[in-house]
């Protein structure tokens, strides 16, 4: 286990990545108004694991030999893009289909899927991960990579907290829209279009 100052300063430096908004909040926000709360809290678990699977990948020296590889994080960041353009695209095509506030249970495995593979495809993350986890390991402390998975661990559970309450304020928003079909059915499609351009965004390699 790293030593105790070492953990809370990588909570200081993991607390301030995660709650400025970046990829993953857009696309739980676009998740939010064009699905609802539930759908939307179910991305935000989706996503984090994802990440940590991404996390993981890192302590066990995957994610080194992936960030070392320009080609592949371009495949992953291209494959990432183009799922998160073709969930945008869904959404726009059936966005008269949304005339509750919150998405239907028997959809909770397609979220949960859904916001996994965009969790597990975020390139960004592993770049992070690369960079950031070793500097707060103590090599005499123990295993490394359990260390690093712990600071991983650390930074899901803060990102979960952030996310829920970016996720909860965007669907609130949705609530008062849902008072109007039409009205709805266009956040619906902003949603949808919110996906598509951070894909587009992403694609291109411009950060968001």
């Amino acid at each position: 286990m790293p030593p105790t100052d070492r953990i809370w300063a990588f909570a200081v430096v993991a607390f301030v990545v995660v709650v400025i908004p970046g990829p993953g909040v857009l696309f739980i926000i676009g998740r939010a108004v064009s699905i609802g709360r539930r759908a939307a809290l179910l991305t935000v678990v989706g996503h984090a694991a994802g990440v940590y699977v991404q996390a993981l990948a890192v302590a066990a020296g995957v994610g080194a030999i992936v960030a070392a590889s320009a080609g592949a994080l371009t495949a992953i960041r291209l494959a990432g893009a183009i799922y998160l353009v073709w969930l945008g695209v869904q959404t726009i095509r059936h966005r008269r289909a949304a005339t509750t506030a919150d998405a239907p249970v028997e959809r909770t495995a397609h979220v949960l899927r859904a916001a996994f593979l965009v969790g597990i495809t975020n390139a960004k993350a592993i770049v992070f991960f690369v960079a950031v986890l070793p500097q707060f390991v103590e090599p005499g402390a123990g295993g490394v990579p359990a260390q690093m998975a712990l600071l991983g661990a650390i930074f899901i559970a803060l990102a979960l907290v952030t996310d829920s309450a970016w996720a909860l304020a965007a669907a609130r928003a949705r609530r008062w829209f849902a008072s109007s079909p039409r009205r709805l059915e266009r956040l619906t499609a902003a949603g949808g279009g919110v996906l598509v351009g951070l894909g587009g965004l992403l694609a291109s390699g411009r950060q968001p």
